[in-house]
């Protein structure tokens, strides 16, 4: 099956275009979770913990969500045993039939590039064959150095069945420096957009979405809107929804008209609702898992109720 015919039937499935962000840091982790854990050094005690926290809040979600992201800045964080957290944390994920996201935006040209494609979505190769390092379902992909920064991963995406989500608009307050610039009429982020279109013409599941999808942000709701018309076959990846300030109202853009085209990301908002009102008056640092199974659920309802509102019904 496609990549992405298969995420969408997890939606359908799941009623559910939620996607758990795992940006876990050390701090979000409770104190009992810590204390139990053991290693050599700091860094390993760090990266224990952290894949504990997050079995358990995979655990507590799979049934309910299609997918998780991943994002390897807070495992590099933590040195080569936060890497190997961040592995563990895919494989436990896959390993609950959740297609996997990996947050890393990487780019670069030539064999570089191959390196990356190679290590995140397919296999290395080694003395006695080929063993994938990472083995991720999807990518980010930043496009800034062009096509030939973007083809080792699209190459990648027919060898093995894999996925990217190439940055179109992205949720920061900033990214207007560069990407709302105009270019031959247009914004840059509609340039971007229509290579990514180009780009994913090739790789077309059953389901009339492509392999290639696009990074469009929660706090851009009107540009959101916009890229939709403009990239029908698309897939959206879209964070910002819940810490960063997005709202249900302003995701709405990103659906089609069968409530499809669209995976929202939360991540903080749902791992560290443990901390958070209303959760943290219900449930104790012991139930974090707990209230991010609520987060999850309350989100999934939010957003059902809002497509119904704005006249679409959903799955």
């Amino acid at each position: 099956m496609h990549l992405i015919d298969r995420l969408i039937e997890q939606i359908i499935e799941k009623r559910n275009p939620t996607v758990v962000g795992l940006d876990t840091r050390l701090e979000y982790v409770p104190d009992h979770v810590v204390e139990r854990c053991s290693g050599a050094s700091p860094f390993e005690v760090a990266a224990s913990a952290i894949f504990e926290f997050n079995k358990a809040i995979i655990d507590a979600v799979y049934e309910h969500i299609p997918a998780v992201k991943i994002q390897v800045a807070y495992y590099e964080l933590y040195g080569p045993p936060g890497m190997e957290a961040f592995r563990l944390t895919a494989q436990y994920a896959k390993s609950k039939g959740l297609i996997v996201i990996g947050d890393i935006k990487r780019n670069d040209i030539g064999s570089t590039a191959e390196a990356y494609a190679s290590a995140y979505l397919g296999e290395t190769p080694l003395k006695n064959g080929r063993m994938p390092a990472f083995d991720l379902d999807f990518v980010t992909v930043n496009p800034y150095l062009g096509t030939d920064g973007v083809m080792p991963f699209i190459q990648a995406c027919k060898e093995y069945n894999k996925g990217i989500f190439v940055l179109v608009k992205t949720s920061n307050p900033s990214s207007g420096e560069f990407q709302d610039l105009p270019v031959e009429g247009k914004r840059l982020y509609n340039k971007v957009a229509e290579k990514v279109v180009e780009w994913g013409k090739e790789l077309m599941g059953t389901k009339g979405y492509s392999h290639i999808g696009a990074v469009i942000g929660a706090t851009y709701p009107r540009q959101l809107e916009e890229l939709r018309g403009e990239m029908p076959n698309t897939y959206f990846l879209i964070p910002g929804y819940g810490a960063q300030g997005g709202s249900v109202q302003d995701v709405m853009g990103g659906f089609d008209a069968n409530g499809l085209g669209a995976v929202i990301n939360a991540s903080r908002s749902v791992i560290c609702a443990y901390r958070r009102s209303p959760w943290k008056e219900k449930f104790s640092p012991k139930s974090f898992a707990d209230a991010a199974r609520a987060e999850v659920l309350h989100m999934k309802e939010e957003i059902e109720a809002a497509l119904s509102h704005n006249g679409i019904k959903p799955w």
